[in-house]
């Protein structure tokens, strides 16, 4: 059912926007409201089999929103890696920021930094937060650093991917990708690691995603039949 290395979900967190507009609020309140979201999926994913967690909090196309927005959930993300750092260590979380890191505030990766370190021991769960994040962005840039480097395949490709990204330790590929808010795209997200990934795309708004929604998600996964391009019956696999 899943890779040896055990189960990695990734989610791209969709819908904080419409969840305050819906609710005639500013969109702040519907990201702050996603950070508690955030809280509810990574202690659910801990106790669902799930070994990996990749979340999308922003992308590369995000510096292009108002500067007030993306400051705000910068200070947002430093609050949360403070905040929950702690809390990660004690259930056996291991945090890791993953993306670029050369246009981040230094206060956030001050605050990664922090958490990575206080979290490196843990094993239960890697929570990969995407901040700055591309994928076409990381293969482009690890296909230049395949240059200079020994003869590529395919596992030294992967994990120069993860290196460009940060990742530490490398992820394994996703076996199933959540989308909230019924938006029907990958967003350029986990594109590599997401080959041969199960797709899963809910209405429920991420602020309101609990861990029912996640339950569902992963039951619909168990349910399918993952073939890798072979044949269950013949017992062929990629």
């Amino acid at each position: 059912m899943t890779t040896a290395d055990g189960l990695h979900v990734g989610i791209i967190m969709d819908g904080n926007g419409r969840w305050a507009q819906r609710r005639g609020r500013p969109r702040l309140a519907g990201h702050r409201a996603g950070a508690d979201a955030v809280r509810r999926a990574v202690e659910a994913a801990g106790e669902l089999g799930v070994t990996t967690l990749s979340l999308y909090a922003f992308s590369c196309d995000n510096w292009k929103r108002p500067s007030l927005e993306v400051n705000a959930l910068m200070e947002l993300l430093r609050d949360y890696l403070d905040g929950e750092a702690r809390r990660c260590a004690e259930k056996g979380v291991r945090v890791n920021l993953i993306g670029r890191r050369d246009r981040i505030p230094q206060g956030v990766i001050d605050a990664a930094q922090r958490a990575e370190e206080l979290t490196r021991g843990c094993e239960r769960l890697h929570l990969r937060l995407a901040v700055d994040y591309s994928s076409r962005w990381a293969i482009e840039e690890a296909a230049r650093r395949a240059v200079t480097g020994p003869p590529l395949d395919e596992a030294r490709f992967a994990l120069l991917i993860n290196e460009v990204m940060h990742s530490s330790p490398a992820a394994p590929d996703v076996d199933l990708l959540v989308r909230t808010s019924g938006e029907r795209r990958l967003s350029d997200f986990l594109l590599w690691e997401s080959a041969y990934a199960e797709l899963h795309f809910t209405e429920v708004l991420w602020p309101d995603f609990a861990r029912e929604d996640l339950e569902r998600a992963l039951d619909d996964f168990r349910g399918r039949e993952r073939r890798f391009g072979g044949l269950l019956e013949a017992g062929v696999s990629r």
